[in-house]
């Protein structure tokens, strides 16, 4: 019986470093599934009404953005830029023009390996690329580099909370996301953190930013639970939580609320 129960653990054992193996392997797959998704567009393709396309050239190729502007000429106001979900597209929130009646610009950079940008997706290129786009926008004579303000998404508010240790930000806004990539694997796979190549850490980064905080989340998240941006508000006492009653992919449930 004790031969058995060895086998048994040795077997369970194997099992298990197999499967943290193929998670290893596959995790920016399933991290960043949206790369290749391209809506349809070609590079050459119109934009939208009131979208001024912008190529960021970055090591690995150009990276699209659409810029928004809040129509100030030269006077300098403030800016949001917008990091996206893993399965959405920078298509997908031209919504945020609405933030211009405000007269606030607005920056949509899409993923490398999303879309029509070239390269691949990890967060070292991704926050090449968000750099990129902060660098181009500040320059701009109608924007105010006082007064960027970063919003993300999903796994888009790591790629947020990396610009705001990269640059000055002057707030950060996240929405359904997590605190640490880290505790996304083993919550959610039982996979050991350390394990994770592109680990976003959202709590470190909110203890030391010195910025305004919204956070936004909806209670009946089946994707990134609703306790993430719970841990968030304690690591940041003074940032703002608001809770919705919604899941992950039907947030904000009403968009004049959200704007």
């Amino acid at each position: 019986m004790r031969d058995l129960v060895i086998s048994i653990i040795k077997v369970a054992i194997l099992a298990y470093v197999g499967y943290t193996v193929l998670l290893f392997l596959m995790q920016r797959r399933m991290l960043f599934p949206g790369g290749g998704r391209d809506a349809g567009r070609a590079a050459t393709s119109p934009v939208p009404p009131g979208v001024h396309r912008v190529w960021l050239e970055l090591p690995a190729g150009p990276v699209e953005a659409w810029h928004l502007s809040a129509g100030q000429g030269d006077n300098p106001g403030p800016a949001l830029i917008f990091a996206h979900g893993n399965g959405e597209l920078i298509d997908d929130w031209m919504g945020l023009a609405e933030l211009n009646r405000f007269g606030m610009g607005v920056l949509l950079v899409e993923f490398p390996g999303y879309g029509l940008s070239a390269g691949k997706t990890s967060r070292r290129d991704l926050g090449e690329a968000f750099q990129a786009g902060y660098d181009w926008l500040v320059e701009r004579p109608d924007v105010d580099p006082a007064r960027v303000v970063v919003m993300g998404r999903s796994v888009g508010g790591g790629v947020a909370t990396d610009l705001a240790v990269s640059r000055p930000v002057r707030a950060l806004i996240l929405q359904s996301t997590f605190s640490s990539l880290s505790r996304m694997a083993w919550e959610v796979y039982r996979a050991p953190g350390f394990l994770i190549r592109d680990a976003f850490d959202n709590e470190a980064v909110l203890r030391s930013f010195d910025g305004p905080v919204l956070l936004m989340h909806g209670r009946r998240d089946e994707v990134i639970p609703f306790t993430h941006s719970r841990a968030l508000a304690r690591a940041r006492p003074d940032a703002k939580l608001i809770e919705w009653d919604c899941g992950h992919n039907d947030c904000p449930p009403s968009w004049n609320g959200f704007i």
